[in-house]
């Protein structure tokens, strides 16, 4: 498995209700994506970074995802470039069926 964190840290602090709209109007095409367990849209406290968290089945599958189109694509939607982090995965939790 391997995480991806993709930061976006705009000129102003992010709103709120701006990005939950945002996590709504894109949640569908993730839903089923082959290779992906998990996203999440995130966002500090202080509203100054909105975060996304992707786990991936394998990085081949995560690092083909996020091209220059998708990169470009979320640009604009955030009005911000994203700083994208790959991580090894070396440890999972998941109390989703508890």
């Amino acid at each position: 498995m391997i995480g991806v964190l993709v930061t976006f840290t705009g000129a102003d602090k992010f709103d709120p209700s701006a990005l939950t709209k945002i996590a709504d109007e894109l949640r569908e095409p993730f839903e089923g994506m082959a290779g992906l367990r998990f996203k999440s849209f995130m966002l500090d406290e202080d509203g100054a970074r909105a975060r996304n968290f992707y786990v991936w089945d394998d990085a081949e599958k995560a690092r083909a995802f996020f091209t220059e189109e998708i990169v470009d694509k979320v640009t604009g939607i955030y009005g911000a470039p994203p700083e994208i982090e790959f991580l090894d995965i070396v440890g999972f939790v998941d109390n989703s069926a508890a």
